[in-house]
């Protein structure tokens, strides 16, 4: 299998300030486009696993970033290295979606500690990237699991996914 991928992180904005005789503009547009061909170094990614998934209330969906995964040609996914996060909350979601690092056997290296997480609000969205030839390390039984968590009780939570990265 070879996989390219592009990350493209965009904001536009127009901030105008209307005066008597005029209206003043800030215009913003910043572009970040990361491309990433097929390999294992610096910009460089040969994984690549999505999925929508369904949490119930009050409950956690534990990822074992290092042979828990399938792809979507039935192919088991070991990440060694995660060179690109998305998740993205559903807008009809009563509750958060909270990305945690799990105190046992916890995807750390993104984060500063276990039990360190990020909440993301209903239509909300959360980005994490790094090209570099090391990426965010994963290791296999030690260091290879990440909660995506239910912030909330009473009804379940949709989310989609997307992990690009290397097997080396």
């Amino acid at each position: 299998m070879s996989l390219t991928a592009t990350l493209v992180a965009k904001i536009s904005a127009d901030l105008t300030n209307p005066q008597d005789l005029s209206t003043p503009m800030d215009s913003l547009l910043e572009s970040i486009i990361l491309a990433f061909t097929n390999g294992t170094g610096a910009n460089q990614a040969n994984m690549l696993w999505h999925d929508q998934r369904t949490i119930t209330a009050s409950a956690t969906d534990s990822l074992d970033l290092a042979g828990g995964l399938t792809n979507a040609f039935g192919a088991v996914q070991t990440f060694a290295r995660v060179k690109g996060i998305l998740i993205k909350a559903a807008a009809a979601n009563a509750n958060d979606v909270h990305i945690a690092v799990p105190a046992t056997n916890g995807f750390i290296t993104w984060a500063g500690a276990a039990g360190d997480l990020v909440k993301v609000q209903p239509g909300g969205l959360f980005l994490l990237a790094a090209p570099g030839a090391t990426g965010y390390a994963v290791t296999g039984g030690t260091g290879d699991m990440l909660d995506i968590i239910n912030g909330g009780g009473g009804s379940s939570v949709i989310y989609d996914i997307v992990l690009i990265g290397a097997n080396a």
